[in-house]
């Protein structure tokens, strides 16, 4: 049959049978030039314009294609439809996405990032950080967990990680983090933090940084945060401490280990051996994780860090001292000497007291004891209270002095041994500091008391005669014929 005879068959274009028999698979409709849009390609320009001015302007306040399509109908005369509008944008937007290369990652690398998530710390439902650290060549995770993202929670993090994978890697990337990186020079040097430069000279790891506002240069990271979230933290789990919480995000970290990962024969810990030899030896002492500050102590003996003012001993008032913020508690030193520890609170303008600090003072200013702020909450067993009302009804206003210098003894011994010693004191009527203070030596020393009676006048006296031999001999006659009767 001829093409003709074909077409008048079967009722088609001769063209078509013979691009049907030109080709073993018909090839469609395809177009020779875009067909043309008389309405809307004089203003494709003006919405190219608008399209890439986007790019550097906040997600959440870009153009929507019908905000374009307003624009172009009222500030420049577009009669046309907001459908072909529309089609234009997708396109444009289709086109213009960004493209990735395959990237190979050399054993002894790492990427650092932070995550957030909600937890049930000690019953409390708070949000947690994490700082989350990825090996990009094995595969291998490390994550912990913080009250907040901190320099001091910075440094702990890599701490904690790099004794978890008992080496350090050869070079980290990590986003622009103000804890890292201070400011970003004009041809793109980053000049870095105190703290992090402390770090990094401590460890002699090489750093990098990625572009500002493109999580995708440490890809592998940004998407360990996420799994982390959803398989380590959904549901939202329920410890009594961070301490607690993290053994539990350490136990699955290293679990993970023994999983084979799609496109390798060899599990994550087998090929975490191949990072470890590229790994620099570990150092012989861990980074002091801690973010160090200079303070003054204030005229109440209080030194503020973090928007939260801490005691210190009120001998140290008026002097400078160096604080040192660690991620659950914060140390205080005057000079070489440690003066104040407290437990770190993250609360806003928070007043932590230790009522230690102030005993001194209120020895010298007893008619504050009753409103002093440091004592406020200060749960001290019953017998404190006893010997505060026998020490005021017998001595008056001198008993609160004293009782102060009972509440000193705290300052050298435990509370268990001082307040054992106070009920000692309470039970033989030996009511005193000086009492207390044998008792409690006694104690440790595990030594029989001997007071010296004298010094409690108020006591009930009992009088002993001498006796003699006579007397003696008296009674037993008299015993002898009480038998004989």
């Amino acid at each position: 049959m001829s093409r003709r005879a074909a077409a008048e068959l079967f009722g088609i274009d001769p063209r078509t049978v013979a691009k049907m028999l030109k080709f073993s698979v018909p090839p469609g409709y395809v177009r020779r030039k875009p067909p043309p849009r008389p309405k809307l390609d004089p203003f494709t320009g003006i919405i190219d314009e608008i399209l890439l001015a986007d790019k550097d302007r906040p997600k959440k306040q870009r153009h929507t294609s019908k905000r374009v399509f307003e624009r172009l109908r009222d500030e420049h005369g577009f009669t046309g439809g907001i459908t072909i509008v529309k089609d234009y944008i997708a396109g444009w937007r289709q086109r213009t996405r960004e493209m990735f290369v395959p990237l190979v990652h050399p054993p002894g690398d790492a990427q650092a990032d932070f995550g957030e998530a909600l937890a049930k710390i000690g019953g409390v439902l708070r949000k947690v950080h994490f700082l989350a650290i990825y090996l990009p060549y094995s595969d291998a995770i490390f994550v912990v967990a913080y009250p907040a993202e901190t320099t001091e929670a910075f440094c702990d993090g890599h701490v904690k990680a790099f004794a978890f994978f008992g080496g350090v890697p050869q070079s980290i990337l990590y986003d622009n983090t103000k804890i890292a990186v201070a400011c970003i020079l004009g041809d793109g040097r980053r000049q870095r933090t105190r703290v992090f430069s402390e770090l990094q000279s401590h460890y002699l790891f090489t750093d990098r940084f990625g572009r500002p506002a493109k999580g995708n240069d440490k890809g592998k990271v940004e998407g360990l945060v996420g799994y982390a979230r959803r398989n380590f933290l959904v549901p939202v789990p329920s410890f009594e401490s961070f301490d607690a919480l993290n053994a539990d995000l350490l136990d699955r970290c290293q679990r993970r280990q023994g999983d084979r990962l799609r496109g390798h024969k060899n599990t994550i810990a087998e090929r975490l051996e191949h990072d470890l030899a590229a790994f620099q030896k570990p150092v012989p002492a861990p980074y002091d994780a801690c973010d160090k500050r200079p303070g003054r102590v204030s005229s109440l003996s209080l030194v503020r860090y973090r928007n939260n003012d801490y005691s210190v001993p009120t001998s140290y008032g008026h002097r400078q001292v160096l604080i040192r913020g660690y991620v659950h508690e914060v140390v205080i030193s005057c000079e070489a000497e440690v003066i104040a520890r407290h437990p770190r609170s993250y609360e806003h303008e928070d007043f932590v007291f230790n009522p230690l600090h102030y005993l001194a003072l209120l020895e010298q200013k007893t008619n504050a004891l009753d409103q002093a702020a440091p004592l406020n909450g200060w749960v001290l067993p019953e017998a404190f209270a006893t010997l505060r009302r026998l020490l005021e009804a017998r001595m008056g206003k001198k008993g609160k002095r004293e009782f102060v210098q009972v509440l000193r003894l705290m300052e050298t011994f435990m509370l268990d041994d001082v307040a054992a010693a106070v009920g000692d004191a309470i039970e033989r009527g030996a009511v005193g500091f000086d009492a207390v203070k044998h008792l409690v030596l006694c104690r440790i020393e595990r030594r029989p008391p001997r007071l010296d009676m004298t010094i409690y006048p108020y006591l009930p006296k009992a009088t002993v005669a001498t006796t003699s031999a006579r007397s003696y001999m008296d009674l037993l006659s008299e015993q002898q014929v009480e038998v004989a009767g």
